[in-house]
């Protein structure tokens, strides 16, 4: 039947910086569909995401890997064969716990099919050192009359799974070289990156140092101003409680104001009866004058 799907979710998908070893890099601009497979011929699984047409991964899960939550939606996993780190990033916590779920159950699956290749291999192995020893004289007879064509049809399947293994193994010797001498520079890299990082903690410590210091001189700085704010908050209470007399002060001038507005207006009347008094002592004399007259000449009536 060959490769089919056995669960299908989605997520963005990311790989960490080959250069940093520590930043993400978004692989996928958007959630895109990430599924596990699996051969039934290989008896294989494989973790498969496209996004378009460009393949973003293609991860086959051995029994050594380990999915890891970073966080309540976040997830990785190392993929030594692609040198990589896969991340991905899911809509919920549901989702991720799925994922790591099946995650677990398929590197379960995949560590028991590699113990019942390696049981077959040895049965296999078995079985041609049987057969060997059981028929020499023919192998013999084939070696010594026959050509290379019909050397190697009268070989078994077994040695021919055999070289095949052999081939895949030396492959994986290269690879493995090829890794080793990779994680070596990148080891020599993390060395640097330490030293640097010892430097700049160094560094960071004196600055520290430098920083406390100033901290000192802008706390001594702080109760100054407070101090001063303190202050200011009285000097301006007094000025509110001056401008509250003011205002006591403004009313009582506009009271006086006013009482000084009735006594000039009483003023004015009074002067108004004073110009009228020499009229009334004029008439009072005049009536006097007449009085006496009369007086006088009452008694002098016989």
């Amino acid at each position: 039947m060959g490769e089919q799907p056995i669960y299908t979710t989605r997520a963005h998908v990311f790989q960490i910086d080959p250069t940093t070893k520590k930043n993400w890099v978004p692989a996928s601009k958007q959630a895109v569909t990430v599924s596990y497979f699996y051969d039934s011929t290989r008896n294989s699984y494989r973790i498969i995401s496209v996004d378009g047409s460009k393949v973003i991964i293609n991860s086959t899960i051995t029994p050594n890997m380990t999915f890891t939550k970073t966080s309540q939606k976040f997830g990785q996993w190392a993929d030594s064969r692609a040198n990589t780190v896969f991340g991905l990033g899911f809509s919920s916590e549901q989702q991720l716990a799925k994922f790591a779920e099946k995650f677990q159950e398929v590197k379960e699956a995949a560590k028991l099919a590699r113990e019942k290749s390696q049981e077959k291999g040895e049965t296999m192995s078995n079985h041609s050192q049987e057969s060997g020893h059981e028929m020499p004289s023919a192998n013999q007879a084939s070696s010594i009359n026959g050509t290379d064509d019909e050397k190697i049809s009268h070989v078994g399947p077994e040695a021919a799974v055999l070289k095949t293994e052999n081939e895949h193994l030396k492959s994986v010797v290269e690879q493995s070289n090829t890794n080793a001498k990779k994680w070596e520079t990148e080891l020599q890299a993390l060395r640097d990156n330490n030293a640097r990082l010892v430097d700049a903690l160094q560094e960071s410590s004196s600055n520290v140092e430098s920083w406390k210091k100033q901290l000192t001189v802008c706390k001594e700085e702080s109760d100054a101003l407070r101090g001063k704010i303190a202050e200011l908050e009285a000097q301006c209470n007094e000025a509110d409680q001056e401008k509250q007399g003011n205002t006591q002060l403004r009313v009582r001038v506009q009271e006086l104001e006013a009482e000084l507005q009735d006594k000039e207006q009483e003023l004015e009347n009074l002067r108004k009866q004073a110009e009228i008094i020499p009229q009334l002592m004029a008439e009072c004399e005049s009536v006097t004058t007449k009085l006496q007259v009369c007086l006088t000449d009452l008694y002098t009536f016989p």
